[in-house]
């Protein structure tokens, strides 16, 4: 779901951030670390 709406965000500003867009791309990219961190932590505990 993150990796879509980066894909938009991209998408919808033709490849160049700026401003607000910027700063939305940097937390979509925090949130999705945070998510790719808890299921590799799921994937370890379940091995």
């Amino acid at each position: 779901m993150v990796n879509e709406l980066i894909r938009a965000l991209f998408q919808r500003s033709g490849g160049r951030l700026y401003g607000e867009d910027r700063a939305e791309y940097e937390r979509l990219v925090a949130e999705w670390t945070l998510a790719v961190a808890a299921e590799r932590v799921e994937i370890v505990e379940a091995a």
